[in-house]
C-alpha cells in the first residue's frame, strides 16, 4: 500500500466486525499487499483461522496467521491473559516491519479488560510504519483509540438470530 496507512476501528456491539475486516485483508490481498491478522482472544479453530492457515502454507510472504488467546475473558484476567496479550503485542510489533495491512482482531476487548494498556496501543499506533495499516476490532474500543483513528465504524445490532433460539451457524458465524 503506497502512501500513508490508515488506522481503521470495527466496533460495537453488532455482528460483522471481523467479517469486515476479513475482507479488507482479501481485498488487500487481491492487490498483492502483504497481510497479518492476530485474533487475540479467540481460541478455537474458525472457518478464517482454516482458510488463512491453509492460505499461509502456500504463500508465507502474502499472509501471516496467529491466533492468540484463551478465549473468552471474565472480570478477572488470569495471568496468562496478560502474557496472551504481550505475545500478541509483540507479534503486532514484528509484523508491522514487513506487511503492509495488519489486523488486529478482537484486540479492542483486550484494551478494555486492561490486558494491553491503551497508552501502549496507541504508541503503536502513532508510530507504525508510514505505509502500514491497521484494523482494530471488537467490542469498546477505548476512547483514546477512536480519536486517534482514520475510519471507525460502530456495528449496531438490529436483529439476531440467536435471540430467536437459532445456534451459531458453520462458516456464517465462526
Amino acid at each position: 500500500m503506497k502512501g500513508k496507512g490508515l488506522v481503521l476501528v470495527n466496533t460495537g456491539p453488532g455482528k460483522g466486525k471481523t467479517t469486515a475486516a476479513l475482507g479488507t485483508l482479501v481485498r488487500a490481498l487481491g492487490h498483492g499487499h502483504k497481510t497479518a491478522l492476530i485474533q487475540f482472544i479467540k481460541s478455537a479453530p474458525t472457518g478464517e483461522s482454516r482458510f488463512l492457515e491453509s492460505f499461509e502454507k502456500r504463500d508465507p510472504e502474502s499472509v501471516t496467521y496467529a491466533r492468540i488467546g484463551l478465549g473468552f475473558i471474565r472480570d478477572n484476567p488470569t495471568e496468562d491473559d496478560f502474557k496472551m496479550a504481550k505475545e500478541g503485542m509483540d507479534l503486532a510489533r514484528d509484523f508491522s516491519k514487513v506487511k503492509n495491512l495488519l489486523v488486529l482482531d478482537e484486540v479492542n476487548i483486550a484494551l478494555d479488560k486492561g490486558l494491553i494498556p491503551v497508552a501502549e496501543m496507541r504508541e503503536f499506533l502513532e508510530n507504525r510504519p508510514e505505509g502500514l495499516t491497521v484494523i482494530l476490532t471488537g467490542r469498546g474500543c477505548p476512547a483514546e483509540i477512536v480519536e486517534i483513528a482514520d475510519t471507525v465504524t460502530e456495528m449496531t445490532e438490529i436483529k439476531h438470530a440467536y435471540h430467536a433460539g437459532i445456534p451459531a451457524k458453520k462458516g456464517v458465524d465462526f
